[in-house]
């Protein structure tokens, strides 16, 4: 029954939620979906926090998304060791740049007494979901080795027969607890993507690719 609620509701749910809950917000409130710059009350660590964060998230994100949609290719680009030591490496190495870039972000927010009117209870809960989807997805690589290869064979099939709407949770439900905490957080930082900031990952400003370029005046006092 938990397994059922964890793996196949939820993911529907999550689903829903992110579909409607952005075209919603897009179409009623579409000046909020962006994220509330703090930069001006405190520039210098967002900077450090924000830029391995985001790097890291987004190699993670699509590291995923081709394993999910091409298992084939990565299963057989892991028939050789040395490059499944690399890609296996690689991963690794972009969640610790992500967890660092995460960890900076949250101290920013905790120790900047100005950021306070601007932290929302959403957000807090945010970055604790955050902070049990990237620990235990390095859990997972650590005491669960060759992610890359399990992931491509095993949970890709799992996703496809969610978006097929014929969920296969066998496979999943056999997974160690580790692995079901990672995935559930995910399904449910999904759902949550229209109530908060996340939202702006999915308006990508494509205009500024062929907008013509602006000048900035900065206006200094004289000494």
């Amino acid at each position: 029954m938990i397994n059922t609620l964890l793996f196949i509701v939820l993911p529907y749910v999550a689903l829903i939620l992110l579909l409607l809950g952005s075209i919603y917000r897009y179409r009623f409130n579409r000046f909020t979906v962006s994220s509330l710059s703090s930069q001006f009350l405190e520039g210098k660590e967002l900077f450090y926090g924000s830029v391995p964060f985001h790097w890291g998230l987004v190699f993670l994100f699509f590291g995923h998304l081709i394993a999910f949609l091409f298992p084939r290719s990565v299963i057989a680009w892991n028939g050789i060791p040395a490059r499944l030591f690399i890609l296996e490496i690689a991963a690794f190495s972009f969640g610790l740049l992500t967890l660092s870039g995460l960890i900076m972000l949250v101290a920013r927010r905790v120790n900047t007494t100005k950021l306070y009117p601007v932290t929302s209870k959403m957000d807090v809960l945010v970055y604790m979901i955050l902070l049990v989807q990237v620990i235990t997805g390095l859990w997972t690589a650590v005491g669960y080795r060759w992610g890359s290869s399990w992931f491509a064979s095993v949970l890709s099939p799992y996703l496809k027969s969610i978006f097929v709407f014929n969920p296969d949770i066998a496979s999943v439900s056999a997974m160690p607890l580790i692995i079901k905490i990672h995935i559930v957080s995910a399904f449910v930082l999904v759902g949550m993507v229209p109530f908060t900031r996340f939202m702006h990952f999915l308006v990508f400003p494509f205009t500024y690719i062929w907008r013509r370029y602006q000048v900035v005046i900065w206006n200094k006092k004289q000494a």
